[in-house]
């Protein structure tokens, strides 16, 4: 099944209307997801495409996220991503389903013969232009090494996810659509008050963000002191909000990409 033609850009107002209205239907469980998430199908005046639905009623509660409230930070990082113009998250809604509310987010189906951006490599064999992130070493002791492109919408992706504080920037979360674009998907743990910052994209740390990156932080912090706050704030407490905004400010003020905290693990588990 495919989108019928609908390309999965964040300010395209059809898909949005479809993910809203459309009559959704699940078609089964993704089993390896740790919160209840659902594949469905969306059909709206004779046009369908695949979703992901999280209903609320299946979200695991955690001692550092309040209860029901991953479906919401799904959202807000759409709103970010859409302020930035950068296309990284899939068009995401909070709306009713047939096991009561949650978000609904456009699937993106990645073509079989993509080849990933992420993952784990030789460690004698590092793709060129490539960066290692973690040493590993499989069931028999070859090194292996975490690692990822050294490509520009994963910088982008990075930037994003140290934005809204992501805690769970997994390899598996990086997606390159048929549009040859990258997409950053899962974001339910993000936006907390306390840094919490986990990601297999930490090739660039250190390094000087490029300009036309800080340009774009630049214009999100004017966009969170104005009608980005409205939205978020159907989502987000208003201490998650200005935490944002502090956290723009400080990467605009430093120019730089974050670098892994000693004080928490940088890398989620399991990274891919």
């Amino acid at each position: 099944m495919t989108s019928s033609g609908l390309a999965p850009r964040q300010d395209d107002g059809a898909a949005l209307r479809l993910l809203r209205d459309g009559e959704l239907s699940v078609e089964g469980r993704l089993v390896d997801a740790s919160n209840t998430t659902l594949r469905g199908v969306l059909t709206l005046d004779g046009v369908s495409a695949r979703c992901v639905y999280k209903p609320v009623r299946g979200e695991r509660p955690l001692w550092d996220f309040p209860d029901g409230t991953l479906a919401g930070r799904e959202v807000a990082a759409h709103l970010v991503s859409v302020a930035t113009g950068w296309d990284l998250v899939p068009p995401t809604v909070l709306r009713d389903g047939p096991f009561g509310p949650g978000s609904c987010q456009l699937w993106i189906d990645e073509p079989d013969d993509t080849e990933p951006l992420v993952g784990f490599v030789p460690a004698d064999a590092l793709p060129p232009r490539w960066f290692p992130v973690a040493a590993a070493r499989d069931d028999d002791g070859t090194p292996y090494a975490l690692a990822h492109a050294d490509d520009p919408r994963l910088a982008r992706l990075a930037v994003l996810d140290a934005v809204i504080n992501n805690a769970d920037r997994k390899g598996g979360h990086v997606l390159l659509g048929a549009d040859d674009r990258v997409h950053g998907v899962d974001h339910g743990v993000s936006f907390h008050v306390e840094e919490k910052l986990r990601t297999v994209l930490w090739g660039w740390a250190g390094r000087r963000l490029p300009a036309d990156v800080v340009e774009t932080l630049d214009r999100l912090a004017r966009q969170i002191s104005g009608p980005l706050a409205e939205e978020l704030a159907e989502h987000l407490t208003l201490g998650e909000i200005a935490e944002l905004a502090a956290r723009v400010d400080r990467l605009r003020e430093r120019g730089r990409f974050p670098r892994p905290s000693p004080d928490w693990p940088a890398v989620p588990w399991p990274p891919i």
